[in-house]
């Protein structure tokens, strides 16, 4: 299909097809798809899209994602996700992703998180931080913790924070490391 044979396809021609149709198109025909025809794409038409595909939607196109969107993407593609892209996720879409998905999120990923969005995180979903994600955070992120997330974090993680990043945390915060 061209990239104008594919605009003028509906939200429900779209989640007709299968995944290996949707691995079949080019990052140019992701590209050119609409905000609401990504909206409309099932689990199964996202699993379709390959990492490459992922790095080539839009910062619109990816704010257009359901958290059911983005909590069907797999480890792999979350790491196709640019860093602008990441950085404008409402937190109603952050909290879409699973432990596996930002265990799949490079430090450079993780950065790029606003202190609002790593607010937003739940417990579970912090216990998905490897250390060295946890030491990539930067000091207005921390300033974004929650102390509750903080206590439940394992001794393993918490030895992944730096002394610059205890240094900016808050006495609740702080304590919440030995809780």
């Amino acid at each position: 299909l061209t990239t104008t044979q594919l605009g003028g396809l509906t939200s429900t021609q779209l989640r007709g097809l299968t995944t290996n149709q949707v691995a079949s198109l080019t990052t140019t025909q992701i590209g050119a798809l609409t905000t609401t025809q990504i909206a409309g794409l099932g689990t199964t038409q996202m699993r379709g899209l390959e990492t490459t595909d992922i790095a080539a939607l839009t910062t619109t196109q990816v704010n257009a994602l359901t958290t059911t969107q983005l909590g069907a993407l797999t480890s792999a593609q979350v790491t196709g996700l640019t860093t602008t892209s990441l950085g404008a996720l409402a937190t109603t879409q952050v909290v879409g992703f699973g432990t596996s998905q930002i265990r799949g999120l490079t430090t450079t990923q993780v950065t790029a998180l606003t202190s609002t969005s790593i607010t937003a995180l739940t417990t579970t979903q912090m216990l998905g931080f490897t250390t060295t994600q946890l030491g990539a955070l930067t000091t207005t992120q921390i300033a974004g913790l929650e102390t509750t997330d903080i206590a439940a974090l394992t001794g393993t993680q918490v030895s992944g924070f730096t002394t610059t990043q205890i240094g900016a945390m808050t006495t609740g915060q702080y304590n919440a490391l030995f809780m």
